[in-house]
């Protein structure tokens, strides 16, 4: 009797123990850590409707982070008037390289002001006499497209400029680096940097003045590399009546380490003046482009040792390529062209955009062939790097919403 008693107990928590197994057959470990956590986010969100373990599996943060870690950084694109929000993802077949992150229902295009972790700020102008007597605002909106939260940031940045979003390691927040909009008044209270952490009710902490050649410049999207962010900034200067653009005389990277919030410059390449030049992120190592206009070639360095300051010409691509440079041969107004460089899974992609009445947007390799083309597509600044985690610096921000407007 004591037998049959210990084997009907035995078989019952064979029974439960089965019953809690996420996946018959399939230890729980291999299913979470070597397949849930390598799907998309749309697949992870679809899973979650299978069973109530599968959601529970899917949403602890360990999980959400390891699967955040996992996703690639891809180019940001933009279309229908800066409404939509797109990545390229040159692995993918070529019928799905392009891939819709989020449809806004504005009235007005955005800009993308920051990027950084699966997070986006952007901004866009209110509509002439929204604000009788008073000129137009930017409205500021930060918002995770994945998880489709977002918040407005109008009022607490009202009077500043974001140079760049970054997480601050020490504590695990988010935090802006900001630069005060009356950076051209010496005699203004807002001169200066400011930094504030996302969610915070504080405002925005002033943490020091630079020189008035790196106020007075332009600050593109950064590069985040060793908990720094690092900028290769321009002056614009007017030349002939147009306006052209310079890297500062110093021919210096701009960096402001995180941690310890002060700002210090390193060795940038020697490349011309006159030549449009910006930074990018390859493999976590910094790189800078250089666009020779004129002659159609882009040099492309990298700096392999950071603390030596030692950088390397990696690639030079030559753009006069006669697929692209022959379609546009008397069309009027489309003598405009870009160029950006990105780096993805280990490979250098030039996006090149070319025109402004016709406008398209060509994926070029390192070795001068045209991959792909597209039309109506814009690049932005940044990358984007898709993330599951909700973050709870939302819900304390003003207007914090999920899946309404702007979302469509």
């Amino acid at each position: 009797m004591a037998e049959a008693a210990a084997a009907a107990a035995t078989m019952a928590e064979a029974g439960a123990a089965a019953a809690t197994t996420l996946l018959p057959g399939l230890p729980d470990e291999i299913l979470v850590w070597e397949i849930l956590v390598r799907l998309d986010p749309k697949s992870i969100l679809r899973s979650r409707a299978v069973r109530r373990d599968w959601r529970c599996a899917t949403t602890n943060h360990r999980f959400l982070q390891a699967h955040h870690a996992r996703q690639p950084a891809l180019p940001i694109l933009s279309s229908d008037g800066y409404r939509n929000i797109l990545t390229f993802d040159h692995r993918a077949a070529a019928a799905s390289q392009l891939h819709t992150v989020a449809r806004l229902a504005l009235s007005q295009p955005f800009k993308l002001e920051a990027s950084c972790d699966g997070l986006l700020i952007l901004s866009k102008h209110e509509m002439a006499g929204s604000r009788p007597g008073l000129g137009p605002r930017a409205l500021l909106t930060v918002c995770n497209p994945v998880t489709r939260q977002h918040a407005s940031l109008t009022r607490t940045l009202k009077d500043f400029n974001i140079l760049g979003m970054y997480p601050h390691r020490p504590t695990g927040k988010y935090r802006l680096l900001l630069q005060g909009t009356s950076f051209m008044d010496s005699s203004s209270d807002r001169t200066g940097w400011y930094v504030l952490e996302l969610g915070s009710y504080e405002a925005p902490r002033y943490i020091g003045c630079s020189k008035a050649k790196l106020q007075s410049a332009i600050f593109h999207a950064p590069v985040w590399v060793r908990d720094s962010l690092h900028w290769y900034p321009v002056c614009y200067t007017p030349v002939d009546g147009e306006t052209a653009f310079f890297q500062l005389e110093s021919k210096l990277v701009i960096v402001f380490d995180t941690i310890a919030e002060s700002f210090r410059q390193i060795r940038a390449p020697l490349a011309p003046r006159t030549n449009y030049s910006c930074i990018f992120e390859m493999d976590n190592m910094l790189g800078i482009y250089s666009c020779d206009k004129a002659q159609k070639i882009v040099d492309i360095w990298v700096l392999h040792n950071y603390e030596s300051e030692v950088w390397e010409l990696k690639y030079r691509v030559d753009l006069t390529i006669a697929e692209i440079w022959g379609k546009f041969e008397g069309l009027n107004g489309n003598s405009y062209w870009h160029v950006t460089v990105v780096s993805g899974d280990g490979d250098v992609l030039l996006l090149v955009r070319f025109g402004q009445s016709e406008n398209w947007l060509f994926y070029v390799d390192t070795d001068g062939k045209l991959v792909a083309s597209f039309q109506d597509l814009y690049v932005g600044e940044g990358r984007f790097k898709q993330t599951l985690v909700r973050h709870d610096f939302f819900t304390t921000l003003e207007g914090h919403a999920v899946d309404a407007s702007p979302f469509v």
